[in-house]
C-alpha cells in the first residue's frame, strides 16, 4: 500500500485519523465538563495535544497494521477520556449521559459534512487538504457509525443503557451490563468475519454520499 501512496496521502492519512479519534474522545470530556463533571480536565485531558491522548494498541499499532497489511482503510482509537459519569447524572440526569455518550459520534459526523462542503474546492490528486478532506470524510464516518452501534463497549450502547433508564426499562439497561464483559468478542465476530461486510456498509453508503 505504501507504494502507492505518496508522502502528501500518507502524512493526510495520519492526520485526518489522529483529528478524527483525539477529537472523537476530546469531545466527551468537554460535554461531561459541561455537566459539572472535571475529571478529563483536572487529567490534562482536554488539550489536543496528541501525546496525552494516544493509546499504543489503538492509535499507533492497529493503524500501523492496518496501513502495512494493505488493508482499504485505517482504523483506530485513542486513550479513552476518563469520566464520572455519576456526577454527570447527578447534575444533568440521563440527558446528561446520553449527551456525553453520543458527543464523539456527533464530533464525527458534523466533521465530516463540513469536510464535504469544503472538498470539492480542492483537487485530491496533488493537493495536501484535497487529501485531507477527502481522508477526514472516511475516518469521521468510519468512525461515527463504528460507535454507533448498541455493542458494548462502543458509545451507543452507552445511549441505549442510559436511554432505557431513563424511559423505565431497567432489565434492557441491566442487560447491557451483564454483556459488556464479551463486547469486545461480539465485536471481533462483526470485524474479523463475513459479516464485516455488512457491518461498515452504512459507513460505505454515506462516505459515498458525502463524496458526490
Amino acid at each position: 500500500m505504501i507504494g502507492n501512496m505518496s508522502y502528501i496521502q500518507i502524512i493526510a492519512s495520519i492526520l485526518a485519523l489522529m483529528i478524527a479519534i483525539i477529537g472523537h474522545e476530546i469531545m466527551h470530556g468537554l460535554v461531561a465538563y459541561k455537566y459539572g463533571d472535571n475529571t478529563a480536565k483536572d487529567a490534562g485531558r482536554l488539550s489536543i495535544n496528541p501525546i496525552v491522548h494516544i493509546d499504543l494498541v489503538g492509535t499507533i499499532i492497529l493503524p500501523a497494521l492496518l496501513f502495512f497489511t494493505g488493508a482499504p482503510f485505517m482504523f483506530g482509537w485513542a486513550k479513552p477520556v476518563p469520566i464520572n459519569m455519576q456526577t454527570v447524572l447527578r447534575n444533568g440526569g440521563y440527558n446528561g449521559a446520553i449527551a456525553v455518550s453520543l458527543a464523539g459520534i456527533t464530533y464525527n459526523f458534523l466533521l465530516a459534512v463540513i469536510a464535504s462542503f469544503v472538498f470539492p474546492y480542492f483537487n485530491i490528486s496533488s493537493s495536501f487538504v484535497g487529501n485531507l478532506l477527502y481522508m477526514l470524510i472516511v475516518y469521521n464516518v468510519v468512525l461515527g457509525i463504528f460507535n454507533l452501534y448498541p455493542i458494548p463497549p462502543l458509545d451507543g450502547s452507552h445511549a441505549v443503557e442510559f436511554f432505557s433508564r431513563k424511559l423505565g426499562f431497567h432489565k434492557i439497561a441491566d442487560f447491557y451490563n451483564r454483556i459488556e464483559r464479551y463486547g469486545m468478542i461480539i465485536l471481533l465476530i462483526f470485524i474479523a468475519t463475513p459479516l464485516a461486510n455488512f457491518f461498515f456498509y452504512p459507513a460505505m453508503y454515506i462516505i459515498d454520499l458525502l463524496l458526490k
